[in-house]
């Protein structure tokens, strides 16, 4: 089933032309990866997708519903998570707190132990603030609040950013479990590599317009367009 539908977006932040006629989808149960320079469109998507950013042309459909300028609190309420590159988690409240605030609202909240299951170092710091966390422990409690509302589309925006080589090793591996279970990701990320491990497809975005899509040994059998597009 095609889960998500993007059909010729076009974005703007102000007066600026970010997304030019940006198509994509994501079928259920699949993981996809959206690569790019930095600049490229890749988090102004997501933003659209959330409807953060209304645009101006063109639809977003979920499960074949037309999401396209609904609120984001709408849109969430479908089920659909984005897990920002800045995380925003609350810092002046515990781990478990963020937690349960987050499933507050949910349908079909998970429960805490299942979160704890899959990250242990949130489990052992439940009742640490916010802002004592790590940077790896942010991000483990950033994709925790995504998805204890039991996403059914989880967005993560640049999840390996900035961490050490082995809190993303440990996030590869929770990820790639989270997609054997079936849950449905998109993914913006710089580290390519770790991207393409994860994902069965791909898109690649320059200058806000998709200029290449298809499976992840393609697109690692063209070297000149990887460095060209993704500089690696």
């Amino acid at each position: 089933m095609r889960l998500l539908e993007i059909e010729g977006v076009n974005s703007y932040y102000g007066e600026s032309h970010i997304l030019f006629d940006v198509s994509l989808h994501v079928d259920e149960g699949e993981v996809v990866a959206l690569l790019g320079r930095n600049g490229s469109g890749k988090t102004t998507t997501m933003n659209t997708i959330m409807g953060v950013i209304a645009p101006r042309s063109g639809h977003v459909r979920f499960a074949g519903e037309d999401i396209t300028g609904m609120r984001p609190h709408k849109i969430a309420q479908r089920s659909i998570q984005l897990v920002p590159d800045t995380r925003r988690i609350v810092k002046t409240i515990t781990v478990e707190e963020n937690l349960q605030l987050a499933a507050l609202t949910a349908k079909n909240a998970w429960t805490l132990d299942r979160i704890y299951e899959l990250f242990p170092s949130l489990r052992a710091r439940r009742n640490s603030m916010g802002r004592a966390l790590s940077g790896g422990e942010q991000q483990m409690l950033a994709i925790g609040r995504a998805l204890i509302r039991d996403a059914r589309l989880l967005l993560l925006d640049e999840p390996f950013e900035g961490l050490a080589p082995l809190i993303v090793r440990d996030l590869i591996a929770t990820t790639r479990r989270l997609a054997e279970e079936g849950r449905t990701i998109l993914i913006v990320e710089q580290n390519v590599r770790a991207a393409l491990a994860l994902a069965g497809r791909a898109y690649v975005l320059n200058k806000g317009a998709v200029v290449w899509d298809g499976l992840p040994a393609a697109l690692q059998a063209e070297p000149e367009l990887m460095h060209r597009y993704l500089g690696v």
